[in-house]
């Protein structure tokens, strides 16, 4: 039985999909008559290792989720402090969120201090095992921290295996639930119309912070096809750099893309996201590698086809010809996966993606914790 809940991980005043993943998972709990909240990070990472614009939130707290600020990743003695204090409420479960080693002696110090008290169940939910750009040490961080936790909930079948690379404790499956804080769709022409672009574009979208392992060079290079081209196809970009930007300028400007790119280099706050998803014609996930995307129930949320390449888990949760399509991560595969969305047309896939959507929910995931609970 789980009475008291802590989950460690981002949330507000840190924004992003993360700090939103853990807001609603606890949301879901508080729902089921449980004690719930956030212990967050007062720094998470020091601003000279933050890739992007700012860690921050220019958006209020919100009202339903109670927030503790105080974890400092960087501060041995605010570990032990953090750590000691959790240890002396004797929550039933903590659910502590892994996506980066850096942050493993940090989070494995305060889940080794809070599990000594003999009562406390500690799982970790993890986003990535193994991280998609590897720096020397990661091995011996993601060791400490797998030796500081009871179990894993992972969201793909690759996460599992990677895990299997560093512990023999107990894994649950959970896929990533859709996100619903970003309210209902609005109509692509109010959308077009909120962002000045023309209601008869054929428009596609790349969402989210932009990194090499994301593959937006290679989309772009698909949009110089000759096939793309004489479609009329755009591409609209919506995300923060969180590497530097200045290749990609150059790779637009070599292949002569500027008429056929949107650009939006900046984070978007979750009550504009609609507007940008929601104008839309399909979104396009062009990743090297992956574990599971954010992007893909955000797109199941707006219910708007996708192209995901077929590395990590993506192709997992798309299935191929009817949620959207499949493909390699290459520049002709892409090029013709796009031209073949649009010569299906978006309307082919609404009813496959209506019932496909029905297997992530909140509530699911949040059982699936419970009962890994029970089982240690």
């Amino acid at each position: 039985m789980v009475n008291l809940l802590v989950i460690m991980g981002p949330s507000w005043p840190l924004r992003g999909g993360l700090a939103a993943f853990d807001e609603q998972l606890n949301r879901t709990f508080t729902a089921q008559n449980i004690n719930a909240r956030i212990e967050t990070f007062s720094l998470q990472y020091p601003s000279l290792l933050f890739p992007g614009k700012t860690q921050y939130s220019n958006e209020p707290a919100p009202k339903d989720v109670i927030i503790n600020i105080g974890i400092n990743s960087i501060n041995p003695f605010n570990w032990i402090r953090v750590g000691l204090r959790i240890k002396q409420e004797r929550p039933d479960l903590l659910i502590v969120r892994f996506w980066i080693p850096f942050l493993a002696p940090c989070l494995g110090t305060i889940s080794k201090i809070v599990k000594s008290n003999k009562h406390t169940k500690v799982i970790a939910i993890i986003d990535n095992m193994i991280p998609h750009e590897k720096r020397f040490g990661d091995h011996m961080l993601t060791k400490y921290f797998s030796n500081s936790m009871d179990g894993f909930l992972t969201m793909s079948e690759k996460v599992s295996k990677d895990v299997k690379l560093f512990s023999s404790k107990p894994i649950v499956l959970s896929p990533h639930p859709i996100f619903t804080h970003f309210g209902e769709a609005i109509s692509k022409s109010d959308a077009r119309a909120s962002l000045g672009i023309n209601e008869n574009d054929k428009i596609i979208i790349f969402f989210g912070f932009i990194r090499h392992y994301k593959g937006l060079d290679i989309l772009l290079q698909s949009m110089a096809s000759e096939s793309i081209k004489k479609a009329n196809i755009k591409l609209m970009i919506v995300g923060e750099f969180y590497e530097d930007a200045q290749p990609y300028f150059d790779l637009i400007k070599e292949l002569d893309l500027s008429e056929q790119i949107i650009l939006h280099n900046e984070f978007v706050p979750d009550n504009e996201v609609k507007k940008y998803v929601c104008a839309a014609d399909f979104i396009i996930q062009p990743y090297r590698n992956a574990t599971q995307s954010g992007v893909t129930p955000l797109a199941y949320h707006f219910e708007i086809p996708m192209l995901v390449t077929n590395v990590g888990a993506l192709a997992d949760t798309v299935p191929n010809g009817k949620c959207g399509v499949v493909v390699e991560p290459k520049v002709t595969a892409i090029a013709q996966g796009i031209t073949n969305l649009y010569s299906t047309g978006a309307d082919y896939y609404l009813p496959f993606i209506k019932e496909e959507k029905k297997k992530y929910s909140w509530e699911q995931m949040a059982n699936n914790f419970l009962t890994l609970h029970q089982r240690l």
